[in-house]
This record gives C-alpha cells, structure tokens and sequence, in this order.
C-alpha cells in the first residue's frame, strides 16, 4: 500500500510518522519543499531514495494508494484539491480551510469524485474521549487552555478551538437547539472564548482561555449523580462518590493515547476495504466554528 504524507512539520515527526513508519505492508513516501528536513526525516525513517520527494508532482507520480496532508493550514486548499482531483484518498489535519468557501468546496469536490476525505479530529478516538460517549451527559464540560497566547479569532478558533467544538458535537447526546458564545477580545486578539451548546436535557460548554496561567486540557461529563474527568487526555477519574483514578499505562505511546494511532489505522482499513469516507459530519464542525468566528466579530463590532 503505497502512502504519501505531505508536510514533516511537528505534528507528522512527533505523531504521525511513527506510527506510518512501523505499519507493515506501509510504503511510506514523504514530500516536503525543505531538502534539509527531507532527508533528516526520511534518514530516520531509513526511507530510500525513491520514496523521497520534494514536489506534490512527484509524489502523485507514485500512483499512491492513500495520502497524509501535514503541511501548514493555508496550502490544505490547493494540496487537497490536486489529492482528490488524481483519486487519492486523504487524511487532512484540521482545519480543512481558515475559509468556511474551501472547506465546502473540498468536501463537495470528494463526494463529486467519489473519494474518501477525512479531517483529523483525534480526540474522537482518543480512549479518555471515547469512553466518556458511554457516560450519562446532561452537562458536558471541555476546557483547552494556554499560557501568554492571545490570538487573531479566525486563526485561534479553526487551529484550536475547533478540537472543543469537534469534541462537544461529538458527546451531546441529542440535537442542539441553542447555541451561544462569549468572548474577551482586545487590540483585534481573543484572550478567550466560550460556547455553549444546548438541547433537550442537556448542556455543553467548551472554554478556552489562551492566559490562563497554564497549559491543561480538561473533559467532564456528569449526570445521573455520576461524573467522569479526563484530564490532559491521560488521566480518567470516575466520582460516585469516591473518585476512582485511572491513569495511562507506562508504555502507552503518545499518539495512542490521543487518539492519532487510531485515527490513522481507521481511514486505512477504510482504504483498504473500499469503503468512501465522508467529510460531511467534519464539515459541520467547521460550519459550527464559522459560526463563533461571526459571533466573536459582531460583539467586538469587527464584522
């Protein structure tokens, strides 16, 4: 199975290739523009010649089977058009787009084609997430902070705030029927936002505060006099009345604990089974993030 990852930033070197790099029957091809970073990586890799590449057009050349898209956010548009356009499956960092237009137009672009799109909302597959879709949830809680990171709003919600908006359209357990967000932002960057999305028996809020004094990542989903916490996607702790503390095991590599392992072998064996994966349901998330951004210009009168 011939497979092509695009972009060796951060999060392909720390998350993505390590687990590319050890699947049997992977031949791993990788493209990026830097000679210096290629041959860095795929020397580590122990990657020959020919399945280093420095332009999208090689690459395509190798008749992939599947493609892995990492470069950075503002080029997914042209890369992920040229991938579907040649009837390569593709895997895509999220966001698909900072453009709510390009998003919709990939997506359209991959149902005209018949070809699978997927956006890499992890935490959907990350074990702490995942078990909590098996907890009551009449009050969802996330929360995603930093420290000293105020950020311009489009950029801040579709590069961060979008794994909480992700994350709680993935856990409510009905349709929403309100929506509301609040924000802080000052000198044309949001130092926080909050949004809140309700339903029939239920309430979801997702915080992100970038100076909140520490960089922490907290899920609660209470109801039914119970409560689970995962904290930093590692740790799970189950209150009925005394807490039950569950943390990651030793040797439970990073990208398992967060979902990416799993998120990866799923759109392979969706590959390989010729099963079309759709962005439809990611699209939404999108959708739902567009929305914030609105609602953050309009209450700072920068519409």
């Amino acid at each position: 199975m011939k497979v092509g990852c695009i972009g060796l930033g951060d999060i392909a070197q720390k998350a993505y290739l390590p687990v590319l790099g050890m699947r049997p029957g992977i031949e791993l091809h990788l493209q990026t523009r830097t000679p210096e970073t290629l041959a860095r990586v795929a020397d580590g890799l122990h990657l020959p010649a020919g399945r280093r590449h420095t332009t999208l057009d090689a690459l395509l050349a190798q008749d992939l089977d599947a493609a892995f898209v990492h470069a950075p956010t503002p080029a997914h548009p042209e890369i992920v058009t040229r991938l579907l356009e040649a009837g390569v499956p593709t895997y895509v960092d999220k966001p698909l787009a900072y453009e709510l237009a390009d998003s919709e137009r990939l997506v359209k672009l991959a149902e005209e084609r018949d070809v699978s799109l997927a956006v890499g909302f992890n935490r959907r597959y990350a074990p702490g997430y995942a078990q909590c879709a098996d907890h009551p949830r009449e009050l969802i809680l996330m929360q995603k902070n930093r420290i000293g990171l105020p950020e311009k709003p489009r950029t801040m919600i579709l590069d961060d705030f979008i794994h909480v908006v992700d994350t709680l359209r993935f856990l409510v357990p009905g349709a929403v029927d309100d929506v509301t967000v609040r924000a802080r932002l000052e000198d044309g960057l949001l130092h926080h936002v909050v949004l809140q999305l309700a339903g029939d028996g239920f309430t979801a809020l997702g915080v992100m505060n970038r100076l909140s004094g520490s960089a922490e990542e907290i899920l609660e989903v209470s109801g039914q006099d119970t409560k689970r916490q995962v904290v930093n996607l590692a740790e799970v702790i189950d209150h009925k009345g005394q807490p039950t503390l569950r943390r990651r095991g030793d040797w439970v590599p990073v990208a398992r604990q967060r979902g990416i392992e799993q998120a990866v072998l799923a759109f392979l064996d969706a590959v390989r089974a010729g099963k079309v994966l759709s962005a439809r349901d990611a699209l939404a998330t999108h959708e739902l993030c567009e929305r914030v951004v609105h609602a953050v210009q309009e209450r700072s009168g920068a519409a």
